[in-house]
């Protein structure tokens, strides 16, 4: 899958979980669902985008992954 479709999908997720008011819960969802609906494929290709920098990510979805990084390999 192409980086930038994998990046627009993830700043969806992040948008939907950035209106929670809890910011744990959010941070908490976003990693959840990556990991629940991303194949491992999907998801290595997308956590070596955010290694090299995370260019175009939603700051949501970027705290998200560091927080959860453990969950997502």
């Amino acid at each position: 899958m192409h980086i930038e479709s994998l990046v627009k999908m993830a700043n969806q997720i992040g948008d939907f979980f950035d209106a929670l008011p809890d910011r744990a819960e959010a941070l908490d969802g976003v990693a959840l669902h990556i990991r629940k609906f991303w194949a491992p494929a999907m998801r290595r290709q997308f956590l070596a985008h955010v290694d090299s920098g995370g260019a175009g990510l939603h700051p949501l979805v970027l705290q998200s992954v560091r927080a959860h990084r453990a969950e997502l390999d």
